[in-house]
């Protein structure tokens, strides 16, 4: 089924809820991919394109409707540091979508609806280090907008259904973002990464959400890669300040940790909390890191109940 089909996503989501992926890294990690250098999964991109696309399938047959690319740490300038030119970083990033639309072709089930979002990951990815679980990275707003504008125009050029801007840790990167999807015809959700009733860099839920509540391109607002405890009362005040349909996807519930690049602690993340999220407003569910196909199947079974749509 082909993107011009469909309904927009934002139709869709007036209709009900919808299921989105699980995480990108731990679905090739299982498949016995090596993510441990500074491009993450983007490395595959290049390297392993079909693991990509078998990644994307996965969570589609799991029960997804909508698949987020593994653009997440792609950047020009993370692309760079690896040796990888301008011109050969946009058309990577523009695979990045035609790969979730590929796996969207192999689905079996050729009546389902399915979208692509074209994942806009934060200033810290590209770095690598863990701060974007901290934000505030000494930028100014301007700088931010002129780092993310180049490549929201690469991914929008590839026709992706929606642009996720995701795992944002401060309120100065949301509104450096939201500048820069202005003008580009493809609308976006705003996902941050939170912890309580706050950002990461610990400004309220209230005021940073209230920076998307007029964006017309902004067609849902949420939480990601948060613990699953968070989300309820996230979706809340998502759903209160702004008006739009919710999007939620939390981690497991382990914690990353940036030095060992490795995970700790154990999953709190379970489908019976979904019921609670879409009494609080959210209409895209889904999970992030360590969140796999098994978790999302479970999701799709609340959410539609047992059938994909």
């Amino acid at each position: 089924m082909t993107s011009d089909t469909v309904p927009t996503l934002a139709d869709a989501l007036a209709s009900g809820p919808l299921v989105l992926d699980g995480g990108m890294s731990n679905q090739l990690e299982s498949a016995g991919h090596d993510l441990s250098d500074g491009l993450w999964s983007a490395r595959l991109l290049a390297e392993r394109p079909e693991a990509v696309t078998e990644a994307h399938l996965a969570y589609y047959e799991a029960g997804a409707d909508v698949a987020i690319t593994a653009s997440y740490q792609a950047t020009f300038e993370g692309f760079a540091r690896h040796g990888i030119s301008r011109e050969r970083a946009a058309e990577l990033l523009g695979l990045s979508v035609e790969l979730a639309r590929e796996a969207t072709r192999q689905v079996k089930d050729v009546s389902r609806r399915l979208w692509v979002a074209a994942s806009v990951g934060p200033y810290g990815a590209m770095l690598a280090d863990g701060s974007e679980y901290r934000g505030r990275y000494g930028l100014t707003v301007a700088e931010l907008e002129a780092f993310h504008r180049p490549r929201l125009e690469a991914l929008a050029a590839a026709g992706p259904d929606v642009l996720a801007l995701e795992t944002v840790p401060d309120t100065e990167e949301a509104e450096a973002l939201l500048r820069a999807v202005r003008g580009l015809g493809v609308p976006a959700w705003l996902s941050y990464t939170v912890a309580g009733d706050r950002t990461r860099a610990g400004q309220p839920l209230e005021e940073a959400f209230a920076l998307a509540a007029d964006v017309a391109e902004i067609v849902a607002v949420g939480v990601n890669c948060c613990a699953p405890e968070d989300v309820k009362g996230a979706a809340a005040t998502a759903a209160r300040v702004t008006g739009k349909p919710v999007v939620v996807y939390p981690n497991s519930g382990e914690a990353w940790d940036a030095g060992a690049r490795a995970w700790t602690g154990r999953s709190t993340f379970t489908a019976e909390q979904v019921t609670g999220w879409e009494r609080a407003g959210a209409r895209l569910i889904g999970g992030c890191c360590r969140v796999g196909p098994e978790a999302i199947t479970a999701i799709a079974e609340a959410v539609h109940g047992g059938s994909t749509v």
